[in-house]
C-alpha cells in the first residue's frame, strides 16, 4: 500500500508517494489549487494500484481537496501538522524544508500511526458552515454600524439619530462641510488615515479639534 502524502497551501498542492517498505519516495506531483488540476491527482495516483491519500491538516487548508478525493471513492486520512514536523525533524537532513519533503513527511507520519480517517461531510457540517457564515456577517454589520456611529458623533451635534438607515446616514454625511480650507483639512485627514493604518475612527479622534471644526447646515441639526 503506497502512501501519498499531500502538503496543501492556499495556491498549490504537492503530493509525494512513499513506499512504506523502504520509506523511499516513489514520485511527486505539484498542482495548482483548482478543479482542473485536482483531476490530475487520481490519474497520477492510479500508477500505484494500492494507495491511500494522506493529507496534512485535512480540517484546514487541505479540507477541500480531502473531501473532493473522498467523494470520488478515494481512501483519505488526515495527519496533523505537528506530526509532519516531528517526522521531518527525525529524518536525515531534518533541517531542510520544502513542499515535497513536507508531503513525504505526512505520508511517513501516517505510517507511524498518527492519523485519522477522513469521511464525507454530513448535513451537520454544512449547517455548521452556514451558522459560522451567519455569525461572521452579523459581527461585521455590528462593527460597521459602530464605526459609522462614531464618525457621525464627531461630525454632528448629538450624533446621529438612533438606528439610522444607510440612506439617512449618507444624507447626514453629505451635509457636513469643513469650516476651514478644504485642501488643508483633506491633507490632514489623509495623514491621520496613513498613521493609523486605515483605522478611521482612532485617526479621526487623534486630530486637533480645529481640524474637526465642521460647519453643519441648520436644516441638518
Amino acid at each position: 500500500m503506497i502512501s501519498i502524502g499531500v502538503d496543501p497551501h492556499k495556491s498549490a498542492r504537492t503530493a509525494t508517494a512513499v513506499d512504506p517498505a523502504s520509506n523511499q519516495q516513489a514520485g511527486s506531483l505539484r498542482i495548482e489549487a483548482d478543479l482542473a488540476d485536482y483531476r490530475r491527482l487520481p490519474t497520477w495516483g492510479r500508477r500505484w494500484p494500492q494507495h491511500k491519500w494522506v493529507v496534512e491538516n485535512a480540517n484546514g487548508l487541505g479540507r477541500h481537496l480531502a473531501q473532493w478525493l473522498v467523494a470520488r471513492g478515494e481512501t483519505v486520512v488526515d495527519v496533523p501538522a505537528s506530526a509532519t514536523s516531528r517526522v521531518r525533524q527525525l529524518t536525515r537532513g531534518g533541517g531542510r524544508k520544502n513542499d515535497r519533503i513536507d508531503a513525504a513527511a505526512a505520508a511517513a507520519a501516517h505510517i507511524d500511526g498518527d492519523r485519522r480517517e477522513v469521511n464525507t461531510d454530513d448535513h451537520t457540517t454544512a449547517l455548521a458552515l452556514l451558522d459560522e457564515r451567519r455569525v461572521n456577517l452579523a459581527q461585521a454589520r455590528v462593527r460597521t454600524v459602530n464605526q459609522l456611529d462614531a464618525v457621525l458623533r464627531d461630525l454632528l451635534p448629538g450624533g446621529a439619530p438612533p438606528q439610522p438607515s444607510a440612506h439617512q446616514a449618507a444624507a447626514l454625511l453629505r451635509t457636513a462641510r469643513p469650516a476651514g480650507d478644504v485642501e488643508t483639512v483633506s491633507r490632514h485627514l489623509a495623514e491621520a488615515w496613513s498613521r493609523r493604518s486605515g483605522r478611521w475612527t482612532s485617526g479621526w479622534r487623534r486630530m486637533p479639534y480645529a481640524w474637526r471644526n465642521w460647519s453643519i447646515p441648520q436644516a441638518a441639526r
